[in-house]
């Protein structure tokens, strides 16, 4: 399934996985703060190898947070914020759903109190 086709709950599903890691969110925030980097630069800021920078930005492309473009023999990557956008958004709204939630039992306890008449 290609990254356009995947369902909105996919995609979440994917950013939440990617950004478990904490090597992944640390190379997350260099990107974010750098515009655009290497896979050789990145390691050089993080206690990993090269080759494990690959496989994590490997995930982060995957989950649509980063993404690699070739530059002569480099591959520089920058990050995507689509897909965080659309998890936040997710977030957001599962948020104000358990909120109207809350609202209704608290609602609900205050008006079956002693003493309230109900």
């Amino acid at each position: 399934m290609t990254k356009e086709r995947r369902t909105a709950g996919e995609a979440v599903d994917g950013v939440l996985v990617a950004l478990a890691d904490p090597t992944r969110r640390q190379l997350l925030d260099l990107l974010a703060a750098q515009g655009e980097a290497t896979a050789t630069t990145l390691a050089e800021q993080v206690p990993v190898s090269r080759q494990a920078v690959v496989k994590h930005l490997a995930v982060l492309d995957a989950a649509g947070l980063v993404a690699g473009s070739r530059v002569g023999r480099e591959v520089r990557y920058a990050v995507r914020p689509a897909a965080l956008d659309g998890t936040a958004r997710w977030m957001a709204a599962l948020a104000a759903d358990w909120d109207r939630r809350l609202a209704t039992i608290k609602r609900i306890a205050e008006a079956d109190t002693p003493g309230s008449g109900g």
